[in-house]
């Protein structure tokens, strides 16, 4: 099987990054943009923070990173999807480009959207500032061994389960993963493989 071709886009600077987008927001699927490395200027100045708050007032979003060499690194940016959600990072980053006045008319009609259905509402917190929600800490509390193993969990698998609940589209739909998820770790199971050697936080 052939492995995607990944073509690198660069743009000198934060600028051109802007302009780009104003003139292919509408049209492009997406671009492999090279971003510089602390203390990096060529090809590109341009570091994540900034291509990251251009794109969100697009309506874009980022997605995969890849290496590339000492200087730089490829970032994934495409236009949000019609059902992505949103994280509580980007949330709070949009409202200070609200604030400050540079949030495009396509990156407001995407907020507008996932305020409209429920995807505002059930942003998802990132591995560092996520916690055990109320329902799945007495799920745990009434099966030992499920609890026993989620304690132990390395860090990989522990955001996994709590993603998967804290992002489920409905009551239904969260009870219904909460009930599979700890039916799993009651049979020793976890979403990904379990680092060799145990725990890895």
């Amino acid at each position: 099987m052939c492995r995607m071709e990944i073509e690198p886009f660069v743009v000198v600077n934060a600028a051109a990054w802007r302009a780009w987008l104003d003139a292919n927001e509408d049209s492009s699927d997406g671009v492999w943009l090279v971003l510089a490395k602390k203390g990096t200027t060529e090809p590109t100045s341009v570091t994540y923070a900034q291509a990251l708050d251009e794109a969100l007032c697009s309506g874009w979003i980022d997605g995969q990173k890849r290496s590339l060499d000492a200087a730089t690194f490829l970032q994934r940016f495409t236009p949000r999807r019609k059902a992505s959600l949103w994280s509580e990072r980007n949330i709070g980053l949009v409202a200070t480009l609200i604030a400050d006045g540079r949030m495009r008319d396509r990156g407001q009609a995407e907020i507008d959207r996932a305020k409209e259905d429920g995807r505002w509402d059930r942003a998802y917190a990132g591995a560092a500032s996520i916690t055990v929600p109320d329902d799945l800490q007495a799920a745990l509390d009434a099966a030992p061994a499920a609890a026993a193993l989620f304690a132990d969990l390395d860090a990989t698998n522990r955001y996994a389960v709590l993603h998967r609940i804290t992002t489920a589209p409905s009551a239904t739909a969260r009870t219904n993963r909460l009930t599979k998820l700890v039916g799993m770790l009651e049979r020793g199971e976890t979403p990904y493989p379990r680092p060799a050697g145990g725990q890895v936080r």
